[in-house]
């Protein structure tokens, strides 16, 4: 079975639900990127989102 990476945003901005999940890293590192700064105005960097909010199910 493949892995996925996954961004739960509650764990990384307080009161939002949303969820990436995607077999790719790199698409889910960009999709959770792009969530970040459009709905948090946040700017993480990938490195940032891979070791404090990104998991590997």
């Amino acid at each position: 079975m493949a892995k996925a990476h996954k961004l739960d945003c509650e764990a990384a901005a307080a009161d939002c639900r949303f969820i990436i999940q995607s077999e790719n890293e790199a698409e889910a590192t960009e999709l959770a990127r792009n969530h970040m700064k459009e709905v948090h105005g946040q700017d993480y960097t990938a490195e940032e989102l891979r070791e404090k909010h990104l998991q590997v199910v």
